[in-house]
């Protein structure tokens, strides 16, 4: 059974946080549009001396969303949620956590590391805690410190993508653990959410569609390039944060890089010290999971989800006739 606060969304999904690209305005029109919104918490990034950005992203989606629930009140936004990096590189992990806590944040997605004193922080102020992995091992580590929940990312996902197949991947979670789980790998539209759930996921979890939105925070260029690649146009490489993800070849391209003949890098080029892993020199270097060929305009992320909604509800009647 699925907590309360992921119960009654329009539709099974959840938005992932992308770096750089969610930000209030997306998260706020995903919420009032009925899927849960997230974002990156080191997304919200403030020179130094100035007050802490998150605390005025956080007032400003409550505030916001509290308005929509008051003019709405029989269709109501759906939660947020505030994705944490948990890796040891994040200096500003720790006031991430207060902030987050003294604003009593719904749903707390954790990723690079699982720890239990943040799985606390979420229960003590009244939320949940989810966390992505790549496989089984990582899956039962993080249930194992405290996480209520976890999300698969399999092949074809856009960011730090796993190795693994969602059949398999979603398979062998499912043969221990009953609570939530959510399912990220090329997913982008209605049908691809209920084979999801027809795989044994209880949401989706998608990204890359979400670029190609008004209120993306991306460059028109990098939304125009969602629009116009494929599956063959997406990468996998860890050259550029150390980690494997996956990226858009046309901008390694642009960047002066050969996509088909790219060195690789370890852990430990990631650093977080300063918001991300990703260098200034690969500013330019756009993620994208496998899923966009579906992906054709740049429309309100609300447009972008009445499509999931009724391709999700044909597909239902489709199958279940």
């Amino acid at each position: 059974m699925l907590p309360a606060i992921l119960q009654n969304l329009r539709i099974p999904v959840v938005a992932s946080p992308m770096f750089i690209v969610s930000g209030p305005e997306l998260v706020i029109a995903q919420c009032k549009a009925g899927i849960v919104g997230s974002f990156p918490a080191l997304n919200a990034r403030e020179k130094d001396g100035e007050p802490a950005l998150l605390e005025s992203w956080l007032t400003r989606i409550t505030e916001e969303l509290d308005r929509h629930n008051q003019a709405n009140p029989d269709h109501p936004a759906a939660p947020f949620a505030v994705n944490q990096i948990v890796h040891r590189s994040n200096a500003r992990l720790e006031r991430d956590i207060e902030i987050c806590h003294r604003h009593k944040v719904p749903i707390w997605i954790t990723s690079l590391g699982a720890r239990p004193e943040v799985n606390q922080a979420a229960h003590d102020c009244g939320g949940i805690a989810l966390h992505d992995i790549i496989n089984n091992m990582f899956a039962k580590k993080a249930i194992e410190k405290g996480a209520d929940g976890l999300i698969a990312v399999a092949a074809g996902a856009g960011g730090h993508a796993g190795p693994q197949s969602p059949f398999a991947l979603i398979q062998e979670i499912r043969e221990w653990f009953e609570g939530p789980l959510l399912l990220s790998g090329s997913i982008a539209t209605g049908r691809a959410v209920l084979a999801a759930q027809a795989m044994g996921a209880d949401l989706a979890y998608i990204g890359s569609p979400f670029i190609a939105t008004e209120e993306a925070n991306a460059q028109p260029e990098y939304k125009q390039m969602i629009c116009d690649a494929g599956a063959m146009d997406i990468v996998t490489s860890s050259l550029f944060t150390g980690v494997s993800g996956n990226y858009l070849a046309p901008s390694i391209r642009n960047a002066g890089l050969d996509p088909d003949d790219l060195d690789s890098a370890d852990t430990s080029a990631m650093n977080f010290s300063q918001g991300a892993s990703k260098a200034k020199a690969w500013s330019q270097i756009w993620g994208s999971g496998q899923g966009i060929g579906a992906v054709r305009d740049v429309v309100p992320a609300a447009t972008r989800i009445d499509r999931l909604a009724s391709e999700y509800a044909d597909a239902k009647r489709a199958i279940c006739g």
